[in-house]
């Protein structure tokens, strides 16, 4: 798991941090069942607070993409995950909002856009 933090970012330390870990999960690169370094470690790796990374796992578990249990760690869930899934849904409307409003631009009607949506759905 790769993770950068940057002092020009807007967005806190902790913020970053569970931004991060959550782009990584819905993108595949974390994977379903993968068990998180511990907020120690991970705090340690980053040269940030253990509040800090207590803060962004915390985040992750109460938005569903992580649970924690004692002892053992924090384990990504499975995408079947009823919040997981609402992340994933508001990906996709906000991809198609902006594929909507840039064939609206150009003046594309509505069945050129579902068209387009078939065959990107066929490859």
């Amino acid at each position: 798991m790769k993770i950068i933090i940057s002092n020009q970012s807007e967005l806190p330390i902790y913020a970053q941090v569970r931004e991060q870990i959550k782009e990584q999960i819905l993108n595949g690169q974390i994977k379903e069942g993968e068990v998180l370094p511990s907020i120690r470690s991970m705090a340690k790796d980053l040269g940030v607070s253990v509040i800090t990374t207590t803060r962004a796992y915390s985040d992750l578990e109460q938005e569903g993409f992580i649970a924690t249990m004692q002892g053992k760690g924090s384990v990504v869930l499975s995408k079947d995950n009823n919040m997981l899934k609402e992340q994933f849904l508001m990906r996709i409307e906000q991809g198609i909002e902006t594929a909507v409003e840039s064939a609206k631009q150009i003046g594309m009607t509505k069945t050129e856009v579902q068209q387009i949506l078939e065959s990107v759905w066929e490859q």
